[in-house]
């Protein structure tokens, strides 16, 4: 029995070791602040998903020791916030910016997540409980603008469907899903709902695309005048629409994969048609009826 005790005590003792080495912090509605590791080859993932670029504003919510904003600027370019609850964790972040020379581009401040203004961010990070992150979401789709990306360790987002996710293993995790993490990307889509028309010109006079949509998942039905098309696929990932369709039109048997970028009430791109054995080009430009 003694020996179990100590077995159990010693474990405590590893997790507590562990977490106070740690990276991110979870926020709980009580005002406590566990926080735990996010070991490197989760910053490295984490930070290949997001994909930041020279100049862009990645904000890490729960930054803990920093370690995610200062790899993005040392690696990137990006400029970074992170905020933390935690008073001590935001000062040692801020010792790990100068050490690691990107004072000039990051800051971190001690601040609740939920009053964070995330306006202006391409990128948004978290180590957090799924309760926090499905309190989350309503604030990522108001205040990130479509093509921003949303990556988060471990925890998914509900009802929000992930976009990509990658499974890696950790023997050195020892909290959490224990041996294995998930890392989650999102990326807040435009607004595609609608009815939208649009001329192809010469094939097929008018083109009517009906979509329903929830988050990023769409539902698309296609007419090319008075024949009704079968829709293959469609895709929405930020503000870019693809919607790969094959029916008849003018009485031949055509595929076409509709590519664009919406913009407001506007879609601009291009339609690939081919039947099988040629391929052209053409333009695209649909308009959102009221």
């Amino acid at each position: 029995m003694k020996r179990i005790l100590l077995l159990r005590f010693s474990f405590l003792v590893l997790l507590f070791l562990s977490a106070a080495a740690g990276a991110q912090t979870w926020a709980w509605d009580d005002g406590t602040t566990p926080f735990v590791v996010s070991p490197t080859q989760v910053v490295d993932r984490m930070l290949y998903l997001a994909d930041p670029k020279a100049g862009e504003k990645l904000i890490d919510l729960g930054s803990g020791d920093g370690r995610i904003v200062i790899e993005a600027a040392k690696r990137f370019g990006a400029k970074g916030l992170g905020v933390d609850i935690d008073k001590h964790l935001v000062e040692i972040a801020r010792e790990n910016a100068k050490r690691a020379g990107v004072e000039k581009l990051v800051d971190f401040e001690v601040q609740d997540l939920f009053d964070t203004d995330l306006r202006g961010a391409s990128v948004v990070t978290m180590y957090l409980l799924p309760e926090v992150n499905a309190k989350l979401v309503p604030k990522l789709l108001e205040q990130l603008k479509p093509g921003a990306r949303v990556v988060s360790h471990d925890y998914d987002m509900g009802a929000w469907t992930y976009d990509e996710m990658i499974e890696i293993t950790l023997a050195e995790k020892m909290v959490g899903p224990l041996g294995r993490s998930r890392i989650f990307l999102w990326i807040v889509p435009g607004d595609a709902r609608g009815h939208w028309v649009s001329e192809v010109a010469g094939h097929g006079g008018q083109w009517d695309f009906r979509i329903g949509q929830k988050y990023q998942l769409i539902d698309v039905e296609v007419r090319a005048g008075a024949e009704r098309q079968t829709v293959r696929g469609a895709r929405l990932r930020g503000e870019e629409i693809h919607i790969a369709v094959t029916g008849l039109v003018g009485g031949k048997a055509w595929n076409h994969m509709f590519r664009g970028t919406i913009r407001g009430a506007t879609i601009e791109g291009e339609v690939r048609v081919s039947d099988g054995e040629k391929e052209r080009i053409l333009p695209w430009k649909a308009r959102r009826q009221p």
